[in-house]
């Protein structure tokens, strides 16, 4: 071949390839082009998906924002607020954490407060409640929220300290109405309760009212009253908060076992955090020794309460009806130094040491048990005594 053919074919080749590469080239632009959106177009096509609870899509969105804009706190915030209605409320706690340090907003916090709320980490969300109170006085939503998780903790005196005064200034309040009344009920000032529950009646028949009757009646033992009111309250609003819980605690304390499991059951539908299902579920499956059920419901009541004795206890009740003596023995001497006073704990314990060939120890912890039912039994003596 000449060289001038050659050169030809090179052009022609070369000419070739290029227009090949430039029509490449302008594919990839157009391409490349219509992913790069403007900033204000990716957060308005979000915010519109956020409210279309479009959850997924949202954070895609929020998140391809922020990978080039990564300190504005505002869409951190919505990202969290996107992930918490997705159910990802660890994912939605980080942010939360992030957009604080970026600027401390109250109602980042509030928000941040919900998510530890929703994910029944209670413990934490009460101190980012009391911080957001201090930022927004007057407003009632952080101090009922607070009010509620001492409620679900159990720390009922915390509840009436926090909602006396509130009450006073705002008596026509039904919903801190009925909360100070259920926390008055269990912390046994029944006479108290029933006048915040005269109020709620006032307004008619209603599910919260039949609840705080029930509860009510359950402290004082009348289980057949308590199972027709919480029965009714159940009828009235199935989706109450706690209502099946205590109704199956009602049926429970009839001999209705069954129906008992069955309202649990439905109460872990539709709050899986809720302590008293949990732990009562827990209770129904240890006494049918389904044991590795059982352990799932009481540990997550112990991450609803921790430190609680009575879940603590429950836990290495199963441990010792499993063989697991060792780590049974561990809780139980952690028990009874925490709880000294703890009688089941010092019997269990005692068992413990039984089985591990201790008979010392487990002869001491015999007679501290002959000790207690002795001073319980001379006290309830002298209570009689005084009637």
């Amino acid at each position: 071949m000449g060289s001038r053919s050659a050169s030809r074919l090179v052009v022609c080749v070369t000419r070739r390839l290029l227009y090949g590469f430039t029509f490449f080239a302008l594919f990839v632009c157009l391409a490349t082009g219509q992913t790069q959106r403007a900033p204000g177009e990716i957060l308005k096509e979000a915010a519109s998906l956020h409210r279309a609870r479009q959850f997924q899509q949202a954070i895609e969105d929020y998140r391809l924002f922020l990978e080039k804009y990564p300190d504005v706190p505002s869409v951190r915030s919505d990202l969290g607020a996107a992930l918490a209605g997705a159910g990802r409320y660890e994912e939605a706690i980080a942010e939360y954490k992030r957009a604080l340090q970026l600027k401390p907003l109250p109602q980042v916090r509030l928000n941040l407060a919900l998510a530890y709320y929703k994910s029944a980490k209670l413990s934490l969300a009460v101190p980012e409640l009391k911080k957001v109170r201090e930022e927004m006085p007057g407003d009632l939503r952080p101090l009922m929220l607070e009010a509620d998780c001492y409620l679900r903790l159990g720390e009922n005196k915390k509840v009436i300290e926090l909602l006396t005064p509130v009450h006073q200034t705002n008596g026509d309040g039904l919903a801190i109405a009925y909360m100070l009344g259920t926390a008055l009920v269990r912390d046994g000032q029944a006479e108290r309760g029933q006048v915040l529950i005269g109020r709620i009646l006032k307004n008619g028949d209603s599910a919260e009212a039949r609840l705080l009757l029930g509860t009510t009646k359950l402290m004082v033992n009348d289980f057949a009253g308590a199972l027709v009111d919480l029965q009714k309250a159940v009828e009235l609003n199935p989706n109450l908060p706690e209502a099946y819980a205590y109704y199956g605690t009602a049926l429970l304390s009839t001999g209705d076992q069954a129906g008992a499991q069955e309202a649990f059951e439905h109460a872990l539908r539709d709050d899986p955090n809720n302590f008293d299902a949990n732990l009562r579920m827990g209770l129904l499956l240890r006494k049918d020794e389904k044991y590795d059920e059982a352990l799932k419901y009481i540990r997550h009541s112990l991450e609803i309460r921790p430190g609680d004795v009575g879940v603590r206890y429950q836990m290495a009740s199963i441990e010792l009806s499993v063989g697991q003596v060792e780590q049974a023995r561990a809780h139980l001497e952690s028990l009874v130094a925490e709880a000294p006073n703890f009688t089941e704990a010092h019997v269990s314990l005692a068992t413990a040491y039984y089985r591990e060939k201790r008979k010392a120890d487990g002869d001491r912890e015999r007679a501290i048990v002959e000790k207690l039912n002795a001073e319980k039994q001379a006290n309830e003596k002298g209570v009689k005594s005084t009637q």
